[in-house]
């Protein structure tokens, strides 16, 4: 199936730990159904990344920056698809941005202004965060539990560490309030409870639900990658929000 041009472009946006390498199974699924994907790679996630090594790791708003410079390189409409952490730089990025018709956030935080990942859920600013953080200890079952052994496997051995300026710094334009939005709910999320996914829903325009853990373009890339063509269908025909 050929893509359809007139279709938004999908810019798919990792979490913590991640990187661009966990959206291939997804964009596989996208493929097939004639959508067209690209994904970026954090440098919050790879601590040797150029500019962004030593005492200086990148933070969110660098993060929002490739974000950005991923957008302008992309002709025609565009969906975000930003999932977890990634919501956060997300968020800062298409607010700005003319070709983003709308934003979907898997699992991830639509934080407002004044906002980070640390401050939303509580975490105590350290008193130094020049440095790195790991990955969950039990990662396989915190972020995959549904997912396919041998996949969480390949998944657990590329997380990286994750800058710890990344979750301290604040949200300086919420995207969400301008940019028509949606958010899918995961149900058996472990990572983040879904609970707290039903109190960031609320910001969102539309909300949807997968009977996922935490990474259903792992365990459940053919299901999202329909459901992400049939949100990406309905927000063409949406005026953007006014808040």
């Amino acid at each position: 199936m050929n893509a359809d041009t007139d279709r938004p472009t999908f810019l798919l946006v990792h979490g913590a730990w991640h990187g661009a390498w966990c959206w291939d199974l997804l964009r596989a699924a996208l493929d097939a159904e004639g959508r067209r994907s690209q994904a970026v790679d954090l440098p919050s996630a790879n601590p040797s990344a150029g500019r962004y090594g030593g005492a200086r790791p990148a933070g969110m708003l660098d993060d929002a920056d490739v974000i950005r410079d991923s957008l302008r390189r992309i002709d025609g409409p565009v969906v975000v698809v930003a999932h977890s952490y990634g919501g956060v730089p997300a968020t800062e990025a298409v607010a700005d941005a003319a070709n983003v018709a709308g934003v979907v956030y898997l699992a991830a935080f639509p934080l407002d202004v004044g906002e980070s990942m640390f401050t939303f859920i509580g975490a105590p600013v350290p008193d130094d965060g020049t440095g790195h953080t790991p990955p969950y200890e039990d990662a396989r079952r915190i972020l995959f539990d549904d997912v396919p052994e041998a996949d969480a496997d390949r998944a657990v051995a590329r997380l990286r560490p994750q800058s710890v300026r990344s979750f301290t710094e604040r949200v300086t334009t919420a995207g969400w309030r301008t940019v028509p939005s949606s958010y899918i709910v995961c149900d058996h999320d472990q990572a983040l409870e879904p609970s707290r996914q039903h109190e960031l829903a609320a910001r969102a325009d539309s909300v949807h639900r997968l009977p996922s853990s935490h990474s259903p373009f792992l365990s459940m890339p053919r299901q999202l990658a329909t459901l992400l063509g049939r949100i990406a269908t309905a927000t063409s025909t949406l005026p953007a929000p006014r808040r």
